[in-house]
C-alpha cells in the first residue's frame, strides 16, 4: 500500500542550501519571555509559584511528599529563619513554650530566630545544661548524670545531702525522693545545695536562709529532703548560682533574680537577709537576656547574649578590681565590662572565684582579672588586675571552659588537656610529681598555667573541671571525662572526694576515680 491510497498526505521535502557552520551558530534565536510568578497567588492557575516565600515553599514540599510540615505557612520568614525557629523547637527549654512566650522571647533576644537559636546554644554550652556534671561544693559534692538522677556525699551537719538526716557520708549515694524528676542543674554552697528540674522548679535544702554568711548562723530551721522553692514556682529556672550572702537564679527567658544582701542595696534592691522573695536585677540587663550567671564572694557575673555579640557584666563588691572596670569600687546594678571590646574577645564561658575571675573567649583565649595572690590569675606574679588581662602561657591552647575557686583556676583546652595555677593548698591543683603518701611538690603555689600531668595520665579526654569555691573549706577537685567517668583530688576530711580515705589521710594529690558512672 502506497501513501495516496492509504490518505495519509505526502511529505513534502525541500532543498536546503548549504550554509557555513558559523551561519548556522550565528541564527537569532527568539528570546524566551520569562512570565513573572508572583508569590501570593497571581500566577497563572495549574503552575506553582516558584518565586513564594520559602517557607511555602517547604510547606507545599512537605505536603507533597505525605510527611508533616509540623509549621503553618508563613508569610514572613526567611529559609534561614524557618530553619532556625526548626532547631530552637528542638532544644528542651523551648519546647514547653507557649506561642505568646516564644514571641516574648523572640523580642527580648533582638526580633530574630537565629538570635534565639544563638541564645539557648550558648546557655546550653557554657553550664553543660541538660549533661551530666559535678559540683564539688563547700565540704560536700553534688553529682547529676546525664538521666537527669542525682547523687550527694560530704559533710551533711545541715542536712545538705538531701537523704533525710545529717550524717556525714563519703559514700555517693542517690537522693531517692527525687525519683522521677530529671535534674539538669545543681549548685552548692556552704551547707546548702540547689537543684533544678527539666521543667524549670527550684529544690532546695540544707540551710533554709538564702543569703547569710557562708561561715555563721544557720537559717531557722535545716531541710534534710529537697523542697519546691515555692517563690520562684511561677519563674521558670535553668541556672542557680550561691554566692556569699546571696543567691541568684537565671530564668530560661534570660532574667536574674536574686535573694537577699541587698538591705544596703548592694544589688540594687532593698531586702532583709532571710528574704525568700526573688528580686528582679535591675538596671542595665532588664532587656538585656543572659545566658549564664556566676556567684564569688559578694559579686555576681552574667555573660549577656545581644545581636551585637556577648558581653559580661559585673554587680557587687569590688575589693581587689574583680568586677573588671579598672578601679576596686562597689557597683549597685549590672555594669559593662568594656575591656573586652577592646581585647576583640567574645566571652563564651565566664567564672567567678572568690576573689578573681575568668573568661573564655570564642577563639580560645583567656583572661582573668582580680586578687591575684598565690598566681590564681596565671600572669607569672601575685599583682592584681583590675580589668580582663589575656593568659599570654596559654596562648598556644585553644581553651573551652574554665573554673575558679578559692586562689585557684582551672583551663580545658579544645583537645580535653587541663591546666592549673594558683594556690597548692589540699593538693587540689593536682601537680603531685611524690608518690601518694610523700608531700612533693603538690602543696607548692603555680603562679604561670600547668599541665596537669596527673590528669593526663586517666587517657581520657576531660570535659568539665569543678573546684570549691570557698575562703573557709579546704579545696578539692572534680575532672569529669567524656566517657562519664568522675575523678577527684584535694582535701577529702568530710567525706567529699567520694573515695574512702585511711586513718591518717585527708587528702588525694592524684585524680581517684569516683564510684559513679555520670553518662
Amino acid at each position: 500500500m502506497d501513501a495516496t491510497t492509504s490518505g495519509t498526505p505526502t511529505v513534502q521535502y525541500h532543498n536546503i542550501p548549504d550554509q557555513p557552520i558559523t551561519a548556522i551558530v550565528a541564527a537569532p534565536v527568539s528570546a524566551f519571555l520569562r512570565q513573572v510568578r508572583h508569590c501570593f497567588g497571581d500566577s497563572t492557575p495549574g503552575e506553582f509559584p516558584l518565586a513564594a516565600n520559602p517557607s511555602i515553599v517547604l510547606h507545599a514540599t512537605c505536603s507533597f511528599f505525605r510527611q508533616p510540615a509540623n509549621f503553618a505557612p508563613d508569610y514572613e520568614l526567611s529559609i534561614s529563619e524557618l530553619a532556625a525557629l526548626d532547631m530552637c523547637q528542638r532544644r528542651a527549654i523551648f519546647k514547653p513554650m507557649t506561642d505568646e512566650e516564644r514571641q516574648s522571647l523572640k523580642h527580648r533576644c533582638g526580633g530574630s530566630w537565629k538570635l534565639v537559636l544563638r541564645f539557648l546554644l550558648a546557655g546550653e554550652a557554657c553550664c553543660r545544661r541538660e549533661k551530666s556534671q559535678a559540683i564539688a561544693g563547700p565540704g560536700h559534692s553534688i553529682a547529676v548524670t546525664s538521666s537527669g538522677a542525682v547523687y550527694s556525699f560530704g559533710s551533711n551537719s545541715s542536712g545538705q545531702l538531701g537523704h533525710g538526716n545529717t550524717e556525714e557520708d563519703w559514700r555517693p549515694q542517690q537522693i531517692r525522693s527525687l525519683q522521677g524528676i530529671r535534674i539538669i542543674q545543681a549548685a552548692a554552697g556552704a551547707g546548702r545545695t540547689m537543684l533544678i528540674s527539666d521543667a524549670g522548679r527550684v529544690y532546695a535544702f540544707g540551710k533554709d536562709s538564702f543569703g547569710e554568711a557562708e561561715y555563721g548562723v544557720q537559717g531557722t530551721k535545716l531541710v534534710t529532703t529537697p523542697q519546691p522553692v515555692e517563690s520562684l514556682k511561677d519563674i521558670f529556672v535553668v541556672q542557680a548560682a550561691i554566692g556569699n550572702f546571696f543567691t541568684a537564679v537565671l530564668s530560661r527567658e534570660g532574667r536574674v533574680y536574686t535573694f537577699s544582701w541587698g538591705k544596703d542595696s548592694k544589688l540594687g534592691h532593698k531586702t532583709e537577709p532571710n528574704d525568700v522573695e526573688p528580686q528582679p536585677l535591675l538596671g542595665a540587663l532588664e532587656n538585656i537576656p543572659v545566658v549564664q550567671i556566676a556567684a564569688g564572694y559578694c559579686y555576681l557575673l552574667c555573660l549577656a547574649c545581644q545581636p551585637s555579640g556577648m558581653s559580661v557584666y559585673s554587680v557587687g563588691c569590688g575589693l581587689g578590681g574583680k568586677l573588671g572596670h579598672g578601679s576596686r569600687t562597689d557597683e549597685k546594678y549590672p555594669r559593662l565590662i568594656e575591656q573586652f571590646q577592646l581585647l576583640n574577645l567574645q566571652p563564651m564561658v565566664v567564672a567567678a572565684g572568690a576573689w578573681h575571675a575568668a573568661v573564655v573567649g570564642r577563639d580560645g583565649r583567656v583572661c582573668t582579672w582580680g586578687w591575684g595572690r598565690y598566681g590564681c590569675l596565671g600572669h607569672g606574679n601575685e599583682e592584681c588586675e583590675s580589668v580582663p588581662k589575656v593568659v599570654e602561657a596559654l596562648r598556644d591552647v585553644k581553651a573551652v571552659h574554665v573554673a575558679t575557686g578559692d586562689y585557684t583556676t582551672f583551663v580545658v583546652s579544645d583537645d580535653g588537656d587541663v591546666y592549673s595555677f594558683g594556690c597548692g593548698e589540699s593538693a587540689s591543683l593536682g601537680h603531685n610529681t611524690a608518690g601518694e603518701g610523700q608531700q612533693g611538690n603538690r602543696h607548692a603555689n603555680v603562679l604561670s598555667p600547668e599541665l596537669v600531668m596527673s590528669l593526663k595520665q586517666v587517657n581520657e579526654r576531660v570535659v568539665q573541671i569543678s573546684l570549691t569555691n570557698s575562703i573557709y573549706w579546704n579545696a578539692h577537685t572534680f575532672a569529669l571525662t567524656e566517657s562519664g567517668k568522675l575523678y577527684a583530688f584535694g582535701a577529702g576530711d568530710k567525706g567529699q572526694l567520694g573515695i574512702e580515705l585511711a586513718n591518717n589521710q585527708t587528702e588525694r594529690g592524684n585524680p581517684e576515680r569516683v564510684d559513679i558512672d555520670l553518662n
